[in-house]
């Protein structure tokens, strides 16, 4: 079996991918990273950053003892894994992303932060603040939202993956967006498709970003057919 590695989104933990995991474990060897600071990791203090999340997958990969495995990053889990295989080539045989934003420039940054307020989440979309306890805890989502939020601002200023970064990517790329996702465009991801070196583009009909949105058997499928 081939080893595969599922990379969360912005937000998010491995939690979101339990039924994916399983479904794919008789094809695969499956493991679900948890970036630092999310989901069941406690008491982290650190700032956010793309850069510290492709070291910490790329610790991960080490310890692991795996060589060249499949990836599949869901929104900012695909920016890392590309971030990774741009620093370290040949980490991974191929990567599949899905909903990966990859046009940060300053205001539109500070426009998805400002998305982010605790307060205003809790106040105009409590069902999201609700969500967001179940997979970070009670008060820890909080600390994810701030710090994701001064995270994108970063992003914004100084975009951890640029042309040169992608157009320096050898491996198979497959870039997949949802038809609807409101987050992602079309126009940026085909930038990224076109910079790498061998990469294809895939939209979904009826497909939104949120993952709790994307039906797992149909993302199964995709997988399937591109990894």
């Amino acid at each position: 079996m081939k080893n595969l590695l599922i990379l969360h989104g912005a937000l998010g933990a491995k939690s979101q991918f339990t039924e994916l995991r399983k479904s794919l474990m008789d094809i695969y060897n499956v493991h679900c990273l948890e970036f630092e600071g999310h989901g069941a990791y406690d008491n982290y203090s650190k700032e956010f950053s793309i850069e510290g999340f492709a070291a910490q997958t790329h610790a991960t990969l080490r310890a692991l003892g795996w060589e060249k495995p499949l990836a599949f990053g869901y929104s900012m889990g695909g920016y890392v894994a590309l971030k990774l295989e741009s620093a370290h080539p040949g980490t991974f045989e191929k990567v599949v992303t899905l909903g990966t934003k990859f046009n940060w420039n300053p205001e539109g940054a500070q426009e998805e932060a400002r998305m982010l307020n605790v307060e205003k989440i809790e106040e105009k979309v409590p069902a999201f603040a609700y969500y967001l306890k179940t997979l970070h805890g009670e008060n820890e989502w909080r600390s994810v939202v701030a710090r994701t939020a001064e995270m994108m601002i970063g992003m914004g200023i100084n975009p951890p993956i640029t042309e040169e970064t992608l157009s320096g990517i050898s491996i198979p790329v497959h870039c997949i967006r949802g038809e609807k996702d409101a987050m992602v465009t079309e126009e940026e991801t085909l930038w990224a498709v076109n910079s790498l070196q061998h990469a294809t583009y895939e939209q979904v009909e009826g497909w939104l970003h949120p993952i709790d949105r994307v039906p797992t058997d149909e993302l199964k499928t995709h997988l399937l057919n591109s990894l």
